[in-house]
């Protein structure tokens, strides 16, 4: 999955000459806090509710200060990318260009939630398993080898690191409801299983508790 399969053209941008009123008004209504600035076909910038808010908002947007420092990404970019981006400016949405910085449209935080969700990985059910890790004995191979033998598939996996720590959390999605057997074998191969998720087992217990709080309101 690239950038330009998730282009929604449904935002309108801002040129430089709307005031900060109407960048409010149009965050309100797409339910965004950021809106792209553009010339023509060009990007000028991304501006925030925060930065509106620094100044009057009476004033056309061309005259404001932009705290980010232009967040894009190209059509061609993977969505490992867009994710990236939003996170590490905590950007709810970001502008898409193509090869000749052309404006092509923006890509919503919803948009790639949205995508994430109906992958199969997250869309099938199984559970989860959080192993802890030393980051020099991490292997993924050695790792899928552990879930295979137990006749399990890996569905996603994702790493998680911690600031002055050799350790790391890997999260790994399997397609098996019960986890007694691949707990026990990772065990046996020295690993520290830090959590487990059955998600059939939540959704059951998520079942009994609502059950029990509708008997209880009928009493």
């Amino acid at each position: 999955m690239i950038a330009e399969n998730l282009i929604s053209n449904a935002i309108i941008p801002l040129q430089t000459s709307d005031t900060g009123e109407v960048s409010l008004e149009m965050m309100s209504e797409f339910y965004v806090r950021h809106l792209p600035i553009v010339n023509n076909r060009e990007l000028l910038g991304v501006i925030s509710e925060d930065d509106v808010l620094n100044f009057d908002p009476s004033e056309p947007v061309g005259s404001f200060s932009l705290s980010l420092t232009k967040p894009y990404v190209h059509a061609n970019d993977h969505i490992y990318e867009v994710m990236r981006l939003i996170a590490e400016q905590d950007l709810t949405l970001i502008p898409v260009v193509d090869e000749e910085n052309n404006y092509l449209g923006v890509i919503t935080l919803e948009d790639t939630l949205r995508y994430f969700a109906r992958t199969v990985s997250f869309a099938e059910t199984g559970s989860i398993l959080v192993l802890e890790i030393a980051r020099r004995d991490y292997t993924m191979a050695e790792i899928a080898r552990i879930v295979e033998s137990e006749q399990g598939i890996i569905l996603s996996s994702f790493i998680t690191s911690y600031p002055d720590s050799e350790k790391i959390d890997v999260t790994i999605k399997v397609n098996r409801h019960h986890l007694q057997s691949i707990i026990a074998t990772f065990e046996r191969f020295n690993y520290t299983v830090k959590a487990s998720f059955n998600e059939e087992e939540y959704y059951d217990t998520l079942k009994e508790r609502y059950a029990g709080l509708m008997s209880y309101l009928n009493m």
